[in-house]
């Protein structure tokens, strides 16, 4: 037979030991033959229409977000939270004329609020903790916090597990706490460490300086920096946290605000006339600290955090972590026996 000689072809299959056929089938199923990586497409399809049918889906329904606050009384929870939506939505804006008194004991409040912005609807609720930091002594003090998260937790897992469930459950899970802490300029207090070492790890924790306008450039500097020391002598691991970094992109990003925590932040829910525009600012003899320029104080860095590129973030990480968690630990405590 020369070479130019076509070959015979046998119809039937050549004999294989039961064995290797067995491998061959599952080593190559016909059902995930690998394809072409990146397809390209002859013509338009219509892929990218799912991001406008998932923009007029969110519009309509709207979205949940819950953001709780925790410091000492005094340092500016309520007037960060207004500065924040530039709207009237904390506690003491929502319960005007009552008598401002320290509680005995920790006391969570919470004020619920849908608010629009160019036709997007978000049902905002915002969880205060007064009496927090205020008594002599504060030990324990963290522990009505811990109980009201982990019962929203609780609450969202019941709804869960019902045989016929809701199309969509209502979320009251905490999304982000924000931790406010004194602008001493000295070190963390035992009672800041204490909390956030036990609170992050069940919800994000974003750490601030209170009332920064209070300390020099260079007070504020070093503060922060013993602040993050404190916070890795301690293996305090605040938000974003590096373990859930996805990819090269949000590690790079999340690298850089990691470098600036804790925000060093200014609130103000007055407007003043500078250079003839209207700025949110805080007014003293020397001129107008302006909260949104970033010159002045990070308060620009907290709201594109929580708002602007970390909200959605914020809430897969408390679902996907925290919350699932709290799940896996409550179903094996379920199924123990006895």
């Amino acid at each position: 037979g020369s070479s130019l000689e076509p070959e015979k072809c046998s119809m039937e299959s050549p004999a294989v030991p039961e064995d290797e056929e067995e491998e061959e089938e599952v080593e190559v199923p016909l059902s995930v033959a690998p394809g072409p990586v990146g397809c390209q497409l002859f013509g338009y399809v219509g892929i990218e229409a799912v991001l406008d049918q998932m923009k007029i889906k969110t519009m309509k329904t709207g979205f949940e977000f819950n953001i709780m606050v925790v410091g000492q009384s005094g340092l500016g929870k309520s007037t960060m939270v207004n500065t924040l939506f530039k709207s009237k939505v904390s506690r003491k804006s929502s319960q005007p004329g009552q008598e401002e008194r320290i509680p005995k004991t920790v006391q969570l409040q919470s004020i619920t609020h849908v608010i629009e912005e160019k036709g997007v609807k978000m049902k905002l609720t915002v969880t205060d903790t007064p009496g927090f930091g205020d008594q002599i002594n504060n030990e324990n003090c963290w522990d009505p916090i811990i109980k009201y998260i982990n019962e929203q937790y609780e609450r969202y897992l019941r709804e869960e597990i019902l045989i016929s469930r809701k199309r969509k459950i209502p979320d009251t899970r905490v999304h982000g706490c924000v931790y406010f802490v004194p602008p001493t300029g000295h070190w963390l207090r035992p009672l800041d460490l204490e909390f956030m070492r036990r609170l992050s790890k069940i919800v994000n924790v974003v750490p601030v300086i209170a009332k920064a306008d209070t300390l020099t450039l260079e007070e504020r500097a070093e503060f922060k920096q013993r602040i993050q020391e404190d916070l890795k002598t301690h293996a305090i691991s605040v938000y974003p946290q590096e373990d859930f970094d996805q990819d090269p992109e949000d590690r790079a990003l999340n690298d850089r605000i990691r470098e600036e925590i804790p925000f060093a932040v200014v609130g103000a829910d007055q407007e003043h006339q500078v250079n003839g525009k209207r700025v949110l600012g805080r007014k003293t003899k020397w001129g107008i600290i302006e909260v949104e320029n970033p010159a002045h104080c990070e308060f620009p860095l907290l709201r594109d955090l929580l708002i602007r590129s970390h909200l959605q973030d914020l809430k897969d990480i408390t679902h996907n972590v925290h919350y699932e968690t709290y799940r896996v630990r409550r179903l094996n405590e379920s199924n123990r026996p006895g």
